[in-house]
């Protein structure tokens, strides 16, 4: 019995739990999930610091300089006292007593006097503003972005805490599959082994077995390695050499979802090996195996990469024709707040994929109106 398309989704979310964390060199865990959140180590200044080159001064102008701080320096011992200036640099710490930092720009000098104009509290960044230690800056279950990889080593990290990718072996099945050359009468270009690898960012692709139509040999390659996902291409309708299911249930695996009611790609399945390892099985045809990638595959890599959800992206959609009882999944163009069909989206061709940049999610009945909108590249 075939499952709705968002609650097949949501069943893939659901299937797995978050892969083990490890603490990783901040490089190292780019692209990861944090498994905890990035906390401050210290205040952010630590101490109050001059956000502008110029001079740090107390009480109103003309001021006399009595001294200078670089960026990187130690705090200044001296204190000033009204009419007293001190020259700084962005950045560097301003001696206690300041009330402002006057631009250098804005000055002018006559030996040893200073005349200014200086607002209170102006370009003196205070101890804590940005943050004060112990504050949750970035929280679990976030992208490591290289901004988030900035932002923690300017928080005092090293090292940060994430989930390991998941680990994905892909089984390309077909007795009709060519891997090189022209297709020709009886035998086609095998199109989703060569379009997968873009789709697996967020997991490590630990290799790609290529099988005949033989039951023994899909059993042999499900039964083994060590990858925590295994992703099937073809053999998941009832056709005579269409075998993965009867092969799950040799295998005593428990399938969650058995067909989604999504064209394309309605016979995708998901199930789950006696050792916990998850089967992604994405049909024959091409585009059905973008729209199975989407549907089930991302979603359950984001859950086990420990991925928080995020609010889904929409856009307007005209009437594209949807279906009586099923969701489509279309290939569009955006353009602001509006998805464009790209045409070309026959189950069998990525013509229309490769044209778009996102696929429309348009539920059964839909005659135009806003729709979610799901990427055509990496896990989102």
């Amino acid at each position: 019995m075939t499952m709705p398309w968002t609650l097949a989704r949501q069943t893939a979310r659901d299937a797995a739990k978050p892969l083990d964390a490890t603490e990783l060199a901040l490089p190292d865990a780019l692209g990861l999930a944090l498994a905890s959140g990035v906390r401050a180590l210290t205040d952010q200044p630590t101490c109050p610091t001059s956000a502008m080159d110029g001079y740090a001064v107390t009480g109103p102008g003309p001021w006399r300089i009595v001294g200078r701080v670089a960026a990187g320096d130690p705090v200044p011992e001296a204190f000033l006292r009204s009419g007293e200036a001190f020259g700084v640099a962005t950045g560097a710490p301003v001696p206690d007593g300041s009330d402002a930092v006057v631009p250098v720009e804005l000055c002018s000098a006559d030996g040893a006097l200073l005349v200014a104009d200086a607002l209170p509290g102006k370009h003196i960044r205070r101890q804590a503003e940005d943050w004060s230690a112990g504050a949750e800056l970035v929280p679990a279950g976030s992208l490591v972005t290289p901004a988030v990889l900035g932002l923690a080593a300017g928080a005092g990290h090293d090292t940060l805490l994430a989930h390991r990718r998941p680990r994905v072996a892909v089984i390309v099945t077909g007795d009709e599959l060519l891997h090189t050359g022209l297709p020709h009468p009886g035998r086609v270009r095998d199109a989703i082994g060569p379009m997968l690898p873009g789709l697996l960012t967020r997991a490590d692709l630990i290799g790609t077995t290529h099988l005949r139509d033989d039951p023994s040999a899909l059993v042999d390659a499900l039964a083994s390695g060590q990858a925590d996902v295994l992703v099937t291409c073809g053999a998941t309708s009832v056709g005579p050499a269409d075998h993965l299911r009867r092969v799950l249930a040799d295998l005593d695996a428990e399938v969650l979802v058995s067909g989604v009611a999504c064209r394309p790609g309605h016979p995708m399945l998901l199930a789950v090996l006696p050792d916990g390892r998850c089967v992604v099985g994405l049909p024959g045809n091409p585009f059905a195996a973008l729209a199975a990638v989407l549907t089930l595959l991302h979603p359950l890599l984001d859950a086990l990469g420990g991925h928080t959800a995020r609010p889904p992206v929409t856009a307007w959609l005209p009437d594209v024709g949807a279906h009586r009882t099923d969701t489509r999944l279309v290939p569009v163009t955006r353009s602001g707040g509006l998805a464009v069909p790209a045409g070309h989206d026959r189950p069998g061709s990525l013509w229309g994929a490769a044209l778009a940049d996102a696929l429309a999610v348009v539920p059964p009945g839909h005659r135009g109106g806003e729709v979610e909108v799901l990427t055509c590249g990496s896990a989102s």
